[in-house]
């Protein structure tokens, strides 16, 4: 052990820097939840709210957006000085402000009867929520008269199926039964199941897809033994395609076992899925792209429910009150200095938001007038060039924000992709290797199909160097299943 004298440089974020990468990264909706916190932790923060709900022709005597926001801009306090100067000029801001309760801004009890009917009314249109399945297994059980305990087992196990996992029983009986059972309860337990699987939908409660499957077939289907024979014995080979083995193990036709494999398609593997909630994202674009007069992309930050912040009158009017203690005076520069830190933070995000978007659009002007196939390689580093900004910076403005185009609603991530070259040096998308690669697998011959290694050849007859590995990944994400499962093995046979 010893003593040393080292020299080091470290690097910290000041707290304004790092509530501005903060804001930077929020969207547009949780934005404006942050700004509603910070209202209610700084009384000295006041907004200017724009209601969605008012007319297009509202009163036009209210303040500019951009005008009160530069002049809070001006406002310096130093917890160090008097701070004299910024007083007086604050004093001359002040008497250019109208003032904040204005009786002309109050809405008269009509116009705020009319908002509170709308609402009502969008509440009463409101989608209810569906009905869960365990709700609908337990509608159906309560129609049935059968034996109490039964019924308490067949609810226990109701109240273990999930509509995510397809509504199969995963816990074994035997976790189902109490601590101290008796052998009878085994009894009560599979005649509950019994119960729970005559209701619908069919295949509930299975404890294997086998078992599933089976509860699905019916007598009165045509092919209903070779249905039962390779549900029971030969799933897997049916799930890898390998017809020609089913055909050697049971003598079945190979035309015979396309006709039952087409029925099995029928079946629904997963017959609690239906009751599964889909949840469904409420995306509100951040950047709204439009066409100018000369048909190039414009960007323009979609931030009108972004309420404009300005800094209380009453407690700048305090500031100048002889009344007003050094405890106080303090509480109130520091709480002007956070409300300054947040209306900076804000324009700067606008700012931000609005040049990285640009830069991207420009870059992917091609893929907005073409399409997905158009679409060019692109990396954050290069709009961090662009824009003079830190990569960093660049993966906050796009993260969780949406742009609003012609061809949709995209996510911003969505115009950066990797890619590669081609023979010719020109950088090509993954995309639209992919694109390829899908009208490759539909044009194919199906009684031969590619393998990845073909699929590799044919891509470079068009230009593309891409490696057998890259086609297999991208396949499989895809989706597409291999060659041999993509083979018919009734066009090989002729």
């Amino acid at each position: 052990m010893g003593l040393q004298a080292r020299q080091l440089q470290t690097q910290k974020l000041a707290p304004r820097m790092i509530q501005s990468m903060e804001i930077l990264q929020l969207p547009a909706m949780a934005l404006q939840e942050r700004i509603e916190q910070e209202m209610n932790e700084n009384p000295l923060l006041e907004q200017q709210e724009i209601d969605p709900l008012a007319p297009d022709d509202a009163d036009d005597s209210l303040p500019e957006k951009d005008t009160r926001s530069e002049s809070e801009k001006e406002l310096v306090v130093d917890n160090e000085h008097d701070n004299q100067e910024d007083f007086e000029r604050l004093q001359n801001i002040i008497s250019e402000l109208p003032n904040t309760f204005d009786e002309s801004f109050r809405r008269s009890s009509g116009g705020m009867q009319d908002e509170s009917d709308r609402r009502h009314d969008l509440m009463a249109n409101a989608v209810s929520r569906p009905e869960s399945l365990n709700d609908f297994l337990l509608h159906q059980l309560a129609e049935l008269d059968i034996d109490d305990r039964v019924e308490q087992f067949a609810e226990r196990i109701i109240s273990t199926l999930d509509a995510r996992d397809g509504g199969y029983l995963r816990t074994p009986l035997i976790d189902l039964l109490p601590q101290s059972h008796q052998s009878e309860d085994m009894e009560y337990a599979e005649r509950g199941l019994a119960v729970v699987q005559s209701l619908e939908p069919t295949g509930i409660a299975a404890r294997s897809l086998c078992e599933c499957l089976l509860m699905q077939i019916k007598r009165s289907f045509p092919h209903y033994e070779e249905m039962q024979t390779l549900i029971e014995s030969h799933l897997d080979d049916l799930a890898e395609n390998r017809l020609p083995q089913i055909a050697k193990k049971t003598g079945y036709s190979i035309e015979l076992i396309q006709e039952v494999r087409a029925e099995l398609h029928v079946l629904n593997p997963k017959p609690g899925a239906a009751f599964m909630e889909t949840y469904v994202p409420n995306v509100t674009p951040d950047i709204i792209l439009e066409r100018d007069d000369n048909g190039d992309y414009q960007v323009r930050l979609d931030d009108d429910r972004v309420p404009t912040l300005f800094i209380s009158d009453y407690y700048r009017k305090r500031l100048q009150d002889p009344n007003c203690t050094s405890e106080e005076r303090e509480f109130i520069k520091s709480k002007i200095n956070g409300a300054q830190w947040l209306i900076d933070s804000i324009e700067q995000r606008r700012s931000t938001l609005t040049r990285v978007a640009q830069a991207i659009v420009e870059h992917q002007k091609k893929f907005l007038d073409e399409g997905p196939e158009s679409i060019e390689p692109l990396k954050m580093q290069q709009i961090a060039d662009k824009v003079g900004v830190h990569v960093t910076t660049v993966s906050r403005a796009v993260d969780d924000k949406w742009m609003q185009t012609p061809r949709g609603i995209l996510p911003l991530k969505r115009f950066f992709v990797g890619g590669t070259q081609n023979e010719d040096g020109e950088d090509v998308a993954w995309d639209t290797i992919r694109i390829k690669l899908q009208d490759l697998i539909d044009k194919e011959d199906k009684s031969d199909p590619y393998s990845d290694e073909k699929i590799v050849d044919e891509l470079k007859k068009v230009g593309m160097n891409v490696a057998r590995r890259t086609v297999t990944k991208y396949r499989k994400r895809m989706g597409i299943p291999s060659s041999r499962q993509r083979r018919d093995w009734t066009l090989a046979k002729r």
